[in-house]
């Protein structure tokens, strides 16, 4: 049986977690249909990430260990090995369900000019509840990163746009960037609504690190020429959100000006009543 589904964990000091996302890969019931890469991205952790690695000894898991490149090319590194057709690209920390596998194979096999699947998922660790993604909405995914990085991605989709971006300015949003080029290359995407994987929120994890550099990053994504329409069409989504946000506030304070001047009467109708 041929492998149909490339779990690729991208790995940067991470042994204290890591063992929980392969394991919840390995649990799925189907080996056969999968294999795991995980890629040591230079873990700088006295050994321990890559000691932890290597006590697996699954034939169906590869192990690479590089110099520390960043994100993007860790990715992109076990992409490039992978012998499946399609890819879920799982967070060291976070850990898959076994749904997720199924649907991404079935929806990508019988719908070929889908590029991506996503999912819903439950975060856990320092906040606990389940994020509801919704539908795809293009002038959504411009205004803001909503699509997390653990879809379930065909292989030609990703070589189609050279891969995650290897020269972000600051590490974040890799996954939004290669969405927004998937996008605009005409690859289609499809929502499952169902809990797909679980989400570690960590305090320094990428998603509150990220936000913290959102205007830069925004700022290089969208100096490229290959998202110069994203870009046009971004800043009209957000002039229009803007408008609607200032013609509620000025609605707002139409009803509290009038609110001010009801109030004057009343007040002087109860000092009337008080003498």
């Amino acid at each position: 049986m041929s492998v149909k589904l490339s779990v690729v964990i991208p790995c940067y000091n991470m042994g204290a977690y890591v063992t929980e996302a392969i394991d919840s890969v390995l649990s799925y019931p189907n080996q056969d249909l999968i294999e795991i890469i995980v890629v040591n991205d230079g873990s700088n952790d006295q050994g321990f990430t890559k000691s932890v690695l290597e006590a697996y000894t699954n034939s169906n898991i590869t192990i690479i260990h590089q110099e520390n490149q960043g994100l993007g090319a860790a990715r992109n590194n076990g992409i490039k090995v992978s012998r499946a057709p399609f890819i879920i690209a799982l967070d060291a920390d976070n850990k898959l369900r076994h749904e997720y596998i199924d649907y991404g194979i079935s929806i990508l096999e019988a719908n070929p000019t889908i590029g991506i699947v996503y999912g819903d998922n439950r975060q856990f660790g320092v906040n606990n509840q389940d994020i509801i993604v919704g539908s795809f909405d293009v002038s959504r995914l411009l205004k803001k990163n909503y699509i997390d990085a653990c879809v379930v991605l065909r292989k030609t989709a990703w070589e189609s746009v050279h891969g995650y971006d290897e020269n972000m300015p600051i590490m974040g949003y890799e996954d939004w960037d290669l969405n927004m080029r998937l996008f605009f290359k005409g690859w289609q995407f499809k929502y499952v609504q169902e809990i797909c994987f679980d989400y570690r929120l960590r305090e320094n994890s990428m998603l509150v690190t990220s936000n913290k550099n959102k205007d830069l990053l925004i700022d290089y994504m969208f100096s490229k020429p290959e998202l110069e329409q994203a870009k046009l069409l971004r800043d009209k989504i957000i002039g229009y959100y803007d408008y609607k946000e200032i013609l509620k506030n000025f609605k707002k304070r139409k009803v509290i000006r009038a609110a001010i001047k009801l109030e004057r009467p009343i007040k002087s109708i109860n000092k009337l009543f008080k003498k």
